[in-house]
């Protein structure tokens, strides 16, 4: 997959078969429908290509309420790797382009550089000023600007059609076993592996505090997780916090994530990992004394070492 950050005269030459959106979270009905825009792009032997946009929309027009991300442009970029996808057309989101009428976005951008073949988008998919763009107003200007359009409907999962608002509902829930479903995979959190109190240490549960996280990604509901991760390519399994540990506030009320790896006791100070998030064990609880911590501790890795031998990554 070829990745161009802005736009090219090379698309144009190639008239690919196109799709277009934001893709907040590259869940399976993405994937359902780039995967139709890959088919149809081999049969005819032409090139697939999404047009997607950097930052986020709702990023640059609702600064005060930013959206918290479902994946980061290079998790988006690490799925999209996997689709056979040929190119990827990243295109900076600003207030000025936000403006661009529906006419002129497609007359300006995707009619004089890319000009696609066909089409394929979503059936709810809107674009323009005041979103004003859509299907049936593609179908309208398909014979002008010679290319056809194809509409993909809702990809449903027992009964429910998937959205990327679903998604994350799910997962500010700790739902992340719905999210898994929906995605296609597990959620997944990136960060670097920092020093932290040493608490878990002492208790015989060392954790390995992930920090420098996307201050724009998603975090899970606060509870304990059974996570997944690859180390120096070798799989391994843990059990990780999301929270603010109510029984050390003497330690200070920050939220943290924090994993304690099972039979791994490399050193991961400094790493960048990311870790597979595949089952939601229980909520956050305050104890008495670190006592009572480490008994709710063991009965927790006991609880996730009957899950690891049924689940695959």
């Amino acid at each position: 997959m070829k990745i161009f950050k802005g736009l090219n005269d090379q698309f144009a030459k190639d008239k690919p078969i196109l799709t277009i959106g934001t893709f907040d979270g590259i869940h399976v009905g993405h994937l359902s429908l780039i995967g139709r825009i890959v088919d149809i792009a081999r049969k005819e032997n032409k090139k697939s290509a999404l047009l997607t946009f950097d930052p986020h929309p709702r990023t640059v027009l609702f600064p005060e309420n930013p959206l918290q991300l479902l994946q980061t442009m290079d998790e988006k970029i690490d799925k999209l790797e996997s689709t056979g996808l040929d190119y990827l057309i990243i295109h900076p989101f600003t207030k000025e382009f936000s403006a661009l009428t529906a006419m002129q976005f497609l007359e300006d951008i995707v009619v004089k550089y890319i000009a696609p073949s066909k089409i394929i988008i979503g059936y709810d998919h809107q674009f323009g000023r005041n979103r004003e763009g859509n299907i049936d107003f593609l179908k309208k200007h398909q014979k002008a600007f010679n290319f056809s359009v194809e509409e993909i409907e809702a990809t449903a999962i027992k009964d429910n059609n998937i959205s990327s608002t679903k998604i994350r509902k799910a997962i500010t829930e700790g739902d992340v076993e719905t999210a898994r479903l929906y995605l296609g995979a597990p959620y997944c959190l990136t960060g670097t592996v920092v020093k932290g109190n040493q608490i878990g240490r002492t208790l015989g549960y060392p954790t390995a505090n992930l920090s420098q996280i996307a201050a724009d990604k998603l975090i899970p509901g606060h509870g304990v997780y059974l996570v997944a991760a690859f180390v120096d390519n070798e799989k391994c399994f843990g059990l990780m916090n999301i929270g603010v540990r109510p029984t050390l506030q003497e330690l200070g009320n920050e939220m943290r994530v924090e994993i304690h790896f099972l039979d791994f006791e490399r050193d991961l100070y400094e790493k960048k990992i990311t870790v597979s998030i595949l089952r939601r064990l229980r909520d956050e609880k305050e104890f008495h004394n670190l006592t009572e911590l480490k008994q709710q501790l063991s009965a927790d890795e006991t609880k996730a070492r009957s899950y690891i031998s049924s689940i695959s990554i």
